[in-house]
């Protein structure tokens, strides 16, 4: 399950999100600007573009690795083909 809370609307905006599977949770705080909202998930509420983000990284890595505080930028220079894919996961 991933729970995702809004902390503040400023521009970026702060979330923080919750993975519990496998038994165990974890927890992260990651960063969102209203322009990558607009690319990336076509202006979908944040909450559920973060969501999808974390989906798309659990399915590649553990919650465990997934870093704990981060801008959602940086998912790219991790998994180059994030942008394209993350439309499937909305």
């Amino acid at each position: 399950m991933i729970e995702v809370s809004r902390l503040g609307d400023g521009d970026p905006m702060e979330l923080e999100v919750t993975v519990q599977e496998g038994g165990g949770q974890s927890r992260h705080r990651v960063t969102f600007s209203s322009e990558q909202q607009r690319r990336i998930c076509g202006g979908k509420e944040p909450e559920a573009c973060v969501e999808a983000a974390f989906r798309f990284l659990l399915d590649r890595e553990p919650k465990e690795a997934i870093l704990s505080n981060f801008d959602v930028s940086v998912i790219s220079k991790y998994f180059p083909d994030f942008e394209q894919k993350i439309g499937s996961y909305l």
